[in-house]
């Protein structure tokens, strides 16, 4: 029936049946006579007067090599211009049925030899369709996503060398991303490693992918757990029983590589207000234009995954403004901390740029963060106040496409007025940094093997005031699936 409603509609975009208001010599049976007379035409190049320019040409050519059922007249013309009397529309359409009834007898012919082949092929699909069926019904999700992160590290660190203490350690992460409406994220990351007391994993040589564990090492734990999903085109949620501050914040305002090398450059700048807080928490955050508003709360019943404190939070609230474009952006976010025996306020203020196209003009990140003594009883000045700071910068693409080159300098923490000397208490502040002032410098260039494989040697020194610098160096080997 398509095919025939198809025929129909062909020749009326022609003009072909149209109604006429014909003459009285028009409406005799010569043109008829002419018209029927004339042998079907091969190719529309036979019409003298059908031109590639005219509107109906595609469609004329279509009829003529698909069912070879037009005629012209017996001087080679098609007279597509002129009214069509309804008798030719009638001997036109007849010839096409004609055609159309010698291709269905071929399709039943071919349909009846090959009967057998299409009940198996039916059959298979059948059998296919009720497969798909009994898996979409035992799973909970059709849309999860396994992802994940393998990291290998080798190297050492100490005061007059990284000879002193080296070792090998790994971080292992799988990551379940679930969507049930294709917008919701419910996300489930089991991990484990082995960093605990290492050199690598604690204190100022700290890396990035050190993992403390809350079972012991090579215990894998639920590292996070929470659900987040849009409401209306610019709010998103998000909830978890343990999910992390970053987790709920429109904008991370760095460029600088969340994989970096020293932990203390994973926090755009302003450790204690990005302080990366996991535990049970809650947050929202509205976007639109390039501008957004982010609130959180992240409670902490056991210590902080690398917390900035290091002494225990029992919860953070964070608020954040930013504001990003296609290649730069900038936030400002204040958290307030409320500790086992004090409370502070943390500001953070925070940007990056990358370059359009990726060559010898590197990504630029900055950063700085403010932070109040906890209490007048902890550090003796109520006037104490603290500083951080980082910048940071990535060569993508460098000497060889998919490699990437990094350095980045920065302070985790310095007393502003010069009076919390060498306490326990300062000791313990932002960073066990046994001084009051702390900087470190850190370089890397990342080797990427495959797509999914990548070698990072690093180089990092530490300054420390009124104590001996530390120099380390390590090969990072990193796996993702």
């Amino acid at each position: 029936m398509k095919l025939f409603q198809q025929l129909l509609v062909a020749p009326a975009a022609l003009g072909l049946l149209a109604p006429v208001a014909a003459t009285a010599s028009e409406l005799n049976f010569d043109g008829v006579d002419q018209y029927a007379s004339q042998e079907q035409v091969t190719s529309i190049s036979q019409f003298s007067d059908v031109q590639p320019t005219d509107w109906a040409y595609q469609a004329l050519s279509n009829l003529i090599e698909r069912y070879g059922c037009v005629a012209g007249y017996p001087d080679g013309t098609y007279r597509g211009q002129r009214a069509m009397t309804r008798f030719e529309a009638a001997a036109l359409l007849n010839a096409c049925l004609d055609r159309v009834t010698e291709v269905t007898d071929e399709l039943k012919r071919l349909m009846a030899e090959f009967e057998k082949e299409l009940a198996i092929l039916k059959g298979r699909v059948d059998g296919l369709e009720a497969k798909v069926g009994e898996l979409e019904a035992n799973q909970f999700s059709t849309t999860t996503k396994l992802k994940g992160i393998a990291t290998m590290t080798l190297g050492g660190a100490g005061e007059t060398g990284f000879g002193d203490n080296v070792t090998a350690n790994y971080d292992v992460r799988l990551m379940f991303d679930t969507s049930f409406t294709g917008k919701d994220l419910l996300r489930t990351t089991l991990r484990a490693g082995n960093f605990g007391d290492s050199v690598f994993g604690n204190g100022n040589t700290a890396l990035e992918v050190a993992f403390q564990e809350e079972s012991g090492a090579d215990s894998v734990g639920i590292n996070r757990l929470f659900y987040q999903f849009p409401v209306g085109e610019s709010f998103t949620v998000t909830a978890g029983a343990k999910v992390r501050q970053d987790d709920m914040l429109a904008v991370w305002p760095s460029a600088y590589p969340a994989d970096t090398i020293l932990d203390l450059f994973t926090y755009a700048g302003a450790r204690a207000t990005y302080n990366l807080n996991l535990g049970a928490g809650v947050g929202a955050w509205w976007q639109k234009d390039g501008f957004s508003i982010s609130a959180n709360f992240v409670s902490n019943e056991n210590a902080a995954e690398n917390s900035a404190i290091g002494i225990g939070e029992d919860y953070t609230v964070t608020a954040q403004l930013g504001y990003t474009r296609d290649n730069w952006g900038a936030a400002l976010a204040y958290t307030y901390a409320d500790f086992n025996s004090f409370s502070n306020s943390n500001v953070g203020l925070s940007a990056y740029w990358s370059p359009s196209d990726s060559g010898w003009v590197p990504s630029i990140s900055v950063g700085g963060g403010w932070s109040d003594a906890p209490s007048t009883d902890t550090f003796g000045d109520s006037s104490s106040d603290s500083w951080s700071w980082m910048v940071g910068l990535q060569w993508t693409d460098m000497f060889i496409k998919g490699n990437a080159l990094g350095m980045a300098v920065g302070s985790a923490g310095q007393i502003g007025d010069g009076k919390c000397g060498t306490t326990a208490a300062c000791t313990g502040g932002i960073w066990a940094d046994g001084g009051e002032e702390t900087l470190a410098y850190e370089l890397w260039y990342k080797f990427q093997v495959t797509d999914n494989i990548s070698v990072t040697p690093a180089f990092f020194w530490i300054e420390n005031s009124g104590a001996s610098d530390t120099y380390g160096g390590l090969v990072k080997t990193t796996f993702k699936f």
